[in-house]
């Protein structure tokens, strides 16, 4: 039984690339999806890892984190994240350069893992807004009297309840450091609620796609390739519950809140998730509520 739950949020701050392996589709290198939804996320097992290689070195590593391979029939680790899920995605906008987006299934999805963990956020969800309709808290995303995000337009309808949705995103899941000021005080003015539908077609057909290819190193002639991969674009967030039970091994560490004091205590801010970090691709900033 989970003893101690918080909320872990990763902002995408250069493309992301947490793959599913090779695909049949348009794509060579897709991102991990959910199945039914097709929504993006970063898989549980691959934030774990992430969380463990960052760990390396700190005190009582094994019961935060468990045993290597080798010895993993002992006990298992402390720690439990789950899934990243999709919270905000970026669209290139007509007005205000680009939105954050969202819809009312992610923000409901989002209020019932809250409250999973314990974090009680203190808004409603609105209204869905109707087909053609985007939910907007103030006229930064307005050209003319529409929204136009990619080649796409909708009527704004707009309702207060999203500045406040906005505004406590800024406070309470956007990293705190002074480089952030200028997003957070920005994040309740182009904040945008989708219909479901909508929202769930631009994280399928507006993510990144690069090509790339291999040169041989003498010649410098293509060696391998050209191939895609597909990212999240930078300014995604993402968030996933993080969870811990009592160590399973002997440790000063006697509880799960104990454990999430540990981790917490790694102070880990910009770490690279996913692959191609040399590259310069998977920089994301964590943040432990």
């Amino acid at each position: 039984m989970f003893e101690a739950k918080t909320m872990l949020y990763v902002y995408v701050e250069t493309p992301l690339h947490a793959g599913s392996g090779r695909a049949l589709g348009n794509v060579d290198l897709p991102i991990q999806r959910e199945r039914v939804t097709g929504y993006p996320i970063v898989q549980a097992s691959s934030l774990k890892g992430r969380l463990r290689a960052a760990g390396e070195g700190m005190s009582h590593f094994e019961a935060v984190f468990g045993p290597d391979t080798k010895n993993a029939d002992k006990h298992a680790g402390a720690l439990s994240p789950g899934d990243a899920k999709i919270l905000l995605f970026p669209v290139r906008s007509l007005a205000g350069v680009f939105a954050w987006t969202t819809s009312g299934e992610v923000l409901n999805r989002f209020l019932r893992d809250a409250t999973m963990v314990e974090i009680e956020p203190g808004w409603s969800i609105p209204e869905a807004p109707e087909e053609g309709e985007a939910l907007i808290g103030s006229d930064a995303l307005k050209a003319s009297d529409k929204i136009v995000l990619e080649e796409f337009t909708f009527t704004p309808k707009t309702d207060q309840i999203v500045s406040t949705i906005g505004r406590w995103l800024a406070e309470n899941a956007l990293p705190q450091t002074e480089e952030y000021a200028y997003w957070r005080k920005e994040l309740p003015k182009r904040l945008a609620i989708l219909p479901n539908d909508d929202f769930r077609d631009f994280v399928t057909f507006s993510t990144e796609v690069a090509t790339r290819i291999k040169l041989d190193p003498d010649t410098k002639t293509v060696d391998e390739g050209p191939w895609s991969e597909e990212y999240l674009p930078t300014d995604t967030l993402l968030y996933a519950p993080l969870m811990a039970t009592p160590p399973r091994t002997e440790s000063e560490l006697k509880s799960g809140q104990d454990v999430l004091q540990a981790v917490k205590g790694l102070n880990l801010t910009r770490v690279q998730l996913g692959g191609n970090e040399t590259v310069g691709r998977g920089s994301v900033y964590l943040r432990i509520a």
